[in-house]
């Protein structure tokens, strides 16, 4: 069963930095679509990045330039470097995997994303 596990939130202020990162075990990197997610109070979850097998990357436009998205295939891990961090308080930032078949492509369509972890917290202060 694949597994993912968080870590790397905290507290900084706004402009700082963070890097996420999520462990995974039970699934093959370069099979599977990974991306990270953000639930912030009384918005909706959106997508903040994806990475596909091949290791190609997509961003949501509110963070194009400022978060990087990698893998380490041998550690199976995912990480989410973010920069330049803006002042939107509290949110919870999810890792999710999901396979991708030999027709498939990767999206930011939480629904599609059958693995996820539980999250774990950034706070982002002015």
């Amino acid at each position: 069963d694949v597994q993912l596990a968080e870590s790397g939130g905290g507290s900084v202020q706004s402009g700082g930095s963070l890097e996420l990162a999520c462990a995974g075990s039970g699934y093959a990197s370069t099979t599977y679509c990974k991306g990270w997610f953000r639930q912030s109070p009384g918005k909706e979850r959106d997508v903040v990045a994806f990475i596909s097998g091949d290791g190609s990357t997509t961003y949501a436009d509110s963070v194009k330039g400022r978060c990087t998205i990698s893998q380490d295939n041998a550690k199976n891990a995912l990480l989410l470097r973010m920069n330049n961090l803006k002042p939107e308080g509290t949110a919870v930032d999810v890792c999710a995997a999901r396979t991708m078949g030999a027709d498939d492509y990767c999206s930011g369509d939480w629904l599609k994303y059958g693995w996820r972890g539980r999250g774990t917290r950034v706070t982002v202060s002015s």
